[in-house]
């Protein structure tokens, strides 16, 4: 029993810390009402990859990597400047709209693969 507490102490500390920032994070995330936005932005970033795997490259490259950053430092920048301006659509319809959007083009890349979907 006394091994157990040991091995388990510090994972259980960690555990404490991770609590703390999540719940720290998570306020700041759900205040500025950007819930969604992680979802959208691997969304596109999984579009970036899906459009180099139409290119031909490998999925696993370093290419469909850069496509799927690239993709991703886009969408972050537009989200980013579509925050700054004074809109009557709330940024989280935007966001959602974008998530499908980007969801979909996906899809009809991957049809339009020559190696296959």
């Amino acid at each position: 029993m006394e091994l157990a507490l040991e091995v388990l102490f510090w994972p259980f500390v960690a555990c404490l810390v991770l609590t703390g920032i999540h719940s720290y994070l998570g306020l700041h995330v759900v205040s500025r009402g950007v819930i969604f936005v992680d979802l959208a932005l691997a969304q596109i970033a999984a579009m970036g990859a899906t459009f180099a795997f139409l290119l031909g490259y490998p999925l696993g490259g370093n290419q469909a990597y850069f496509y799927s950053l690239l993709f991703a430092l886009i969408g972050a920048a537009i989200f980013s400047v579509l925050r700054l301006r004074e809109q009557k659509i709330p940024q989280e319809a935007i966001i959602g709209i974008t998530f499908a959007v980007a969801s979909a083009t996906a899809i009809l890349i991957a049809d339009r693969a020559p190696q296959g979907a």
